[in-house]
């Protein structure tokens, strides 16, 4: 299994939010590119750029910390945060993104998101699926739909995505231990899925039991943030795995 960090952006400066709440904020640092080289210096091969701006003004606004990023270190990065129109795409992948980050775009534009993925191949593409109580939530975590886990991640790999990324909104920044059922059934229903975990992993015991489930990957923030899992205890999850999980 593989650990993907994660910078969040407001204001250009790399935040946590606790379960999705914009008003639960904490600042880490005030240069994100001095972060992710840290990252980078550690082994560690992706990095997860989310830009909260973008995702609630509806078009991405941090894409020069992108630029620095993706210019100053060799990290795979996804990004993503408000990527809506074709245009917003194109200036993703100008300033250096290896992956466009899509979620709201899946429910609300899914014939654009197609054509997305016919154009520029799956592969350029790491769908999200944020979840509260196994149901999907958009917009930054701030709009709550009817869409079940299961039936989302149907649709989606039924068009060519093979890597997910899972949220369990209520899990996010609170450091009380990933959502492992929610893994689990997913798992159980898509086991050829390249399943990324992502939200609340506080220990290296909850990566060893992420690993355990099969995810390929889990994304870690706040753990680090707060000296709960040490750079240096990540070297065995630095290398990505060479064949699915």
């Amino acid at each position: 299994m593989q650990v993907i960090p994660a910078i969040d952006l407001i204001g250009g400066k790399c935040v946590r939010l606790t379960e999705g709440d914009f008003l639960r904020q904490t600042t880490y640092a005030e240069d994100p590119l001095q972060v992710a080289k840290g990252f980078a210096a550690a082994g560690l091969r992706r990095l997860h750029l989310v830009d909260l701006d973008g995702a609630r003004q509806g078009k991405p606004v941090n894409l020069h910390v992108l630029e620095r990023i993706a210019a100053a270190t060799g990290l795979a990065i996804d990004y993503g945060g408000g990527i809506r129109t074709d245009e917003d795409l194109q200036r993703v992948f100008e300033a250096g993104a290896a992956q466009a980050t899509v979620g709201s775009i899946a429910l609300r534009s899914p014939d654009r998101l197609e054509e997305w993925i016919g154009l520029h191949g799956s592969e350029r593409f790491l769908l999200g699926a944020d979840v509260r109580v196994g149901r999907i939530a958009i917009a930054g975590w701030l709009e709550q739909t009817a869409v079940d886990i299961l039936d989302f991640i149907g649709q989606w790999t039924s068009k060519g995505l093979e890597e997910i990324f899972c949220t369990d909104v209520g899990c996010d920044g609170r450091l009380e231990g990933p959502s492992l059922a929610l893994y689990r059934r997913i798992r159980t229903a898509y086991p050829t899925l390249r399943l990324i975990a992502s939200g609340g992993v506080s220990c290296y015991d909850d990566l060893l039991a992420l690993q355990d489930i099969g995810c390929s990957a889990a994304i870690v923030g706040k753990a680090l943030y707060e000296g709960r899992i040490s750079l240096q205890a990540l070297a065995p999850f630095a290398t990505p795995p060479t064949t699915p999980c």
